[in-house]
């Protein structure tokens, strides 16, 4: 089966109890929602330097120098390599800006760095592996905004990224804690644990780690910390079709994600009776697929209330690209009946599953060389959906991520504060190739999420059925509508 062989290559080679109550309840004020870190999407554009960003504060618990810690990762496939002699370089200039955040107008530093990226291999533009930037600059203890810019010098396009990082006073007698940093590792053989920069992480990984410090110089009232992983209820399942009926606001489906309903993973309590900065870890063994917060917070009777929490989310192995045949497999349900894709997605097999994916494309569009550049069409529509749409669930799920795989990006958007309507046509009033969408919830600090639903009609059983035709059977690199 040399069809997918050839398809694989491109993707192959290159993603206690009552006290946490009492959190939820209060959790509406402004202070508990802004401890919660969930860090940056992905703000993928077309043609432009793929960048993922994540800062933090440090203090040094030797000599109590503070500092601020930024690692980002640069995706190779955004950026454009030329050819010199047998290696491929990419030349970008890095730009990082460093702004007191009581005082924006103060900046504290700015640092330019020329970047060199050379690889071997050809195929290295296609690869949604990244290069990684790791920096420290010192900086006194306060709430700063971080810009990083990455602008590839081919042609200029730059993309900028922005963070914050907070660094607790040492010397104060007020107890802090830092951040909550999260480290990943794939190889269980290595030592070596890597940051994240996203809000989602693979269930690939062999373990995760939370790291993040305590300062208190006030020994004589010891903080008594606890802290807990928890795994919230959310959706999972795939955008159902145009056709169907809309989903009912009680599902969960519209909820998209219920932070009142929870499992607790882990828990643990300690007590820090040191003074100065302690820094604290916790390591998971690789974790299911779904939608967890990391929390820790103090249960001392001293009067001062801490709180930090970091969210994530644990998606497929290689997310958002697709790598393994299962995740090429599943993204077809929009492609299939339902029998045919349940009776795909039994396939335990690796190889059997690339095979019977091979047949099912070749069955279909009969001549290889168009469905070599029909499956990398779709496959290309699903990894962008799941950068431009992923949320509690891959980008690929949403309604907004099915419309886009199948019908391509939209020729005009209206966004208003909870619809968005997709045009693909001249004709606004033209019913069958202008999508509404409404959210269910209205993006905010405490629901961090786009959840965009299609507002459905039977009568777009033929304009989904039409799509699919041209999938189907290649038309759709001529005529996409």
């Amino acid at each position: 089966m040399r069809l997918l062989a050839m398809v694989l290559s491109r993707y192959l080679n290159f993603k206690y109890p009552l006290l946490f109550i009492f959190l939820f309840v209060v959790g509406c004020s402004n202070s508990y929602i802004d401890d919660i870190d969930r860090s940056g999407g992905y703000e993928y554009r077309p043609g432009f330097p793929e960048v993922r960003l994540v800062t933090a504060g440090i203090v040094d618990e030797i000599t109590d120098s503070t500092k601020i810690s930024l690692a980002a990762e640069i995706v190779y496939g955004s950026l454009i390599f030329k050819k010199f002699e047998d290696t491929f370089k990419a030349d970008v200039v890095v730009d990082v800006q460093i702004l007191d955040q009581s005082n924006p107008t103060n900046i504290i530093n700015v640092k330019q760095y020329p970047v060199t990226i050379t690889q071997k291999d050809s195929r290295t533009s296609l690869s949604q592996e990244a290069f990684l930037v790791k920096k420290e600059y010192p900086a006194q203890p306060g709430d700063y905004l971080i810009h990083f810019s990455v602008t590839d010098l081919s042609n200029n396009k730059q993309t900028v990224r922005s963070s914050t990082a907070y660094i607790p006073n040492p010397a104060e007698t007020t107890p802090h804690i830092t951040n909550i940093r999260v480290f990943s590792k794939n190889d269980p053989l290595e030592d070596t644990f890597d940051p994240v920069t996203t809000y989602d992480l693979s269930n690939n990984a062999d373990s995760i780690r939370f790291v993040f410090q305590v300062t208190n110089n006030n020994p004589q009232e010891p903080l008594e910390l606890s802290s807990r992983l928890i795994k919230f209820r959310s959706d999972t399942s795939y955008a159902r079709p145009m056709s169907f009926p809309n989903y009912n606001s009680s599902s969960l489906a519209s909820k998209g994600i219920a932070f009142d309903k929870y499992e607790v993973i882990n828990s643990s309590r300690r007590i820090i009776n040191q003074s100065g900065s302690v820094s604290i870890e916790f390591a998971f063994p690789g974790l299911d697929r779904g939608n967890y917060r990391f929390e820790v917070n103090n249960v001392s009777e001293n009067g001062v209330k801490l709180f930090k929490a970091r969210e994530f989310s644990i998606k497929s192995p290689n997310y958002p690209s697709l790598k393994s045949a299962r995740e090429l497999a599943a993204p077809l349900y929009y492609l299939m009946g339902k029998k045919e894709f349940n009776k795909l997605m039994e396939i335990e097999d690796e190889v059997e599953l690339k095979k019977a994916i091979d047949r099912f494309w070749l069955n279909n569009i009969k001549n290889e060389r168009i469905a070599l550049s029909v499956i990398s069409l779709y496959y290309e529509r699903v990894e962008e959906a799941n950068k431009q749409f992923s949320s509690f669930k891959e980008g690929w799920k949403t309604d907004l991520g099915m419309v886009y795989i199948l019908f391509g990006p939209p020729w005009y958007v209206l966004n208003s504060l909870d619809e968005s309507r997709w045009s693909y046509s001249h004709d606004v009033y033209d019913f069958d190739y202008n999508f509404f969408f409404k959210a269910s919830r209205l993006k905010s600090r405490a629901f961090p999420f786009d959840n965009f639903l299609l507002l459905r009609n039977n009568q777009y059983f033929s304009i989904q059925y039409q799509q699919v035709q041209k999938w189907l059977t290649g038309t759709i690199l001529r005529d996409n509508l």
